[in-house]
């Protein structure tokens, strides 16, 4: 029996069956596109076709925009599972690039004034897709096994800095737009033929790691990053997200499985971080070293444990 209840929100990118065969609670950003305020997470509707068809539409120059999940929604959705007598884990994009956590931490603490003999524990993924989203599974995961409330949070508290993203983009203008990286580094991407690599940074932000010439080259940086920095990679969930280029994605996931991957879960880009990104994006989430600056890099035995248990979900 569940003692406690996951929430994401749904830029965690988690696949739908994913999602339904874990008991996941999805906690939808609104996005707006062309005017319309749309979810950008729907049960019961395939969350590949709804991105889909929303990378086409940018192609064709939508304007779009995202908003924030609110304090008091976030408590709204939660509340069930407080009367239910369960306590609460939300999982959250990174506080480097959204106000969404600090609006779940002030739900938090509402919700456990309201009901006082309960627990809500606020994490910051400091990620954003799947790089969030593999937390949430994981956590699933060891609530199958029965771990509890305390060791699950323990565990996603202690390891947030190992989960990597490396990924590389199209087209910068639409980071540049959000705010996510400045102008003077959107201007690399443009020139020639030179590519961005992008990685989430200590503190969750977005930073610029190198540039490389051509796309073939971006993909095979990217599993070479992996290799560099991956921690037992046959013994974890490697995730790759891609808007609307499959091909690519396909092919870093031939890359990364040369590389020691074999559990891995290939998933279209949610529409809300997909659309700081833009179409053309790939990404590669997978546990690694520690990424803090601050840290000297280390192997994590606490990963090692863990992640090799875990069985296949793709």
């Amino acid at each position: 029996m569940n003692t406690f209840d996951i929430y994401v929100d749904s830029g965690a990118n988690i696949p739908d069956e994913i999602v339904e065969k874990y008991g996941i609670n999805v906690v939808s950003f609104m996005c707006n596109i062309d005017g319309v305020e749309t979810a950008c997470y729907k049960k019961g509707t395939p969350s590949r076709d709804v991105a889909i068809q929303f990378y086409n539409a940018m192609r064709a120059g939508c304007e779009t925009s995202t908003s924030l999940i609110n304090s008091q929604r976030f408590l709204e959705e939660i509340t069930p599972s407080l009367e239910a007598g369960r306590d609460v884990i939300i999982t959250t994009i990174s506080s480097g690039i959204s106000g969404t956590n600090k609006q779940a931490r002030e739900a938090a603490d509402e919700a456990m004034k309201l009901f006082p003999e309960r627990k809500v524990h606020v994490f910051d993924a400091f990620n954003a897709s799947m790089g969030e989203g593999l937390f949430g599974l994981y956590a699933a995961r060891m609530r199958e096994e029965g771990k509890s409330f305390e060791e699950v949070t323990k565990w996603l508290e202690d390891n947030k800095l190992n989960m990597h993203s490396v990924f590389t983009v199209s087209d910068l203008k639409y980071l540049r737009k959000g705010g996510r990286i400045s102008s003077t580094k959107a201007i690399a991407g443009t020139l020639l033929n030179i590519k961005p690599i992008l990685i989430a940074g200590g503190v969750g932000t977005i930073e610029m790691k190198e540039t490389v010439r051509g796309r073939k080259k971006a993909l095979a940086r990217l599993a070479e990053l992996f290799a560099e920095e991956v921690v037992n990679p046959s013994g974890q969930t490697v995730s790759i997200c891609h808007a609307d280029c499959e091909e690519d994605a396909n092919a870093l996931a031939d890359m990364i499985r040369e590389k020691g991957a074999n559990d891995i879960i290939i998933e279209v880009y949610d529409i809300c971080t997909g659309s700081h990104v833009g179409p053309g994006t790939v990404a590669l989430f997978f546990l690694g070293d520690d990424r803090s600056k601050e840290k000297a890099k280390k192997k994590s035995s606490v990963i090692k444990t863990i992640a090799s248990k875990f069985k296949k979900d793709n």
